[in-house]
């Protein structure tokens, strides 16, 4: 294989087609071929301008964040891609500095950017809680994590499939199983209105109020930080901020949320964000199009009633 190539590669498949429609973008730009990598097995739907490169293995399929950056590099090192991009999940970020460390190369994360020019990548990326983009330049060959959200779908439709045999793959970390989990009513990447809830939520039975309003108004239920990392209240995929989900619904509703700037790095780009808290010199405010002082218990029931179009006792 003598001509270039930009590899896509992520555990997870909806993210898969993303990372490879920011590598059919690279590749474009450099004249090369964009690449999904997968391990093991075939994602029928994912597909890539240049193509499927399967890396198989004589340890079988189950691969580890460990494993999977060694299948990686054993390929790199034999087939030489310009440049690795990598889904920016838990495990995605583990890979690429695994493997950037293997190749010896450079490594930039969480890039919601990409230029190519020349032997240099130009990436894009948040920094100081998304105060401010950073712009990175890193030369050919190199890793780059694709952060989740901001990259069209790949629309290339090749059915080249290339095989690569990786041999054993020997680690100290191994998988011995694997339980699904079970997906969300509601893709929060995806809701065009979002209610999320923050620390001004007395109870967690009190979360099942904050849900209805969502459901009235045809939405979805996220939350702080503190209500899913410290307490428990709600699962991770429910946390909105700079170390959870970037949403960009058309209206955020923000209730009893304190604002900062790690939360807000998370939804700043909403089309319309709403605040309802009982301190009028709270942060959120200062990111809001609107807001409401008062106590979210009052307010929502209130909100919740209007919606409804029905009078409160």
């Amino acid at each position: 294989m003598d001509e270039p190539a930009v590899w896509a590669y992520s555990e997870v498949e909806s993210l898969a087609n993303e990372v490879s429609g920011a590598s059919e973008s690279v590749a474009t730009q450099l004249g090369a071929r964009s690449e999904v990598v997968e391990l093991g097995q075939l994602r029928g739907s994912v597909q890539a301008s240049g193509g499927k490169l399967l890396l198989k293995s004589g340890s079988g399929p189950g691969f580890s964040s460990e494993t999977a950056a060694e299948a990686l590099r054993r390929a790199a090192e034999k087939l030489r891609p310009t440049a690795i991009l990598v889904g920016s999940t838990r495990d995605g970020r583990e890979v690429a500095a695994r493997l950037a460390a293997k190749l010896g190369v450079g490594c930039i994360s969480d890039a919601v950017k990409l230029t190519a020019h020349g032997d240099t990548l130009t990436a894009e990326r948040s920094a100081y809680a998304g105060r401010v983009l950073a712009t990175i330049e890193c030369k050919f060959p190199n890793v780059v994590t694709v952060k989740p959200g901001l990259f069209a779908w790949g629309t290339g439709s090749s059915d080249r499939v290339e095989e690569f045999d990786v041999g054993d793959l020997p680690g100290t970390t191994r998988r011995t199983g694997r339980v699904k989990k079970e997906a969300g009513a509601v893709d929060l990447k995806q809701a065009k209105l979002i209610v999320s809830a923050g620390r001004g939520v007395r109870k967690k039975e009190d979360l099942a109020m904050l849900g209805d309003l969502a459901k009235q108004m045809g939405g979805a239920l996220g939350c702080s930080r503190p209500l899913s990392s410290d307490l428990g209240w709600l699962p991770e995929e429910h946390h909105i901020g700079l170390t959870g989900l970037t949403v960009r619904p058309d209206l955020y509703i923000a209730i009893g949320i304190s604002g900062q700037l790690q939360h807000v790095a998370g939804m700043k780009d909403s089309k319309i964000v709403v605040a309802i808290n009982t301190d009028k010199d709270a942060p959120i405010f200062q990111s809001s199009d609107y807001g409401i002082v008062g106590d979210l218990y009052q307010v929502v029931p209130a909100l919740s009633s209007a919606l409804s179009g029905t009078k409160r006792a």
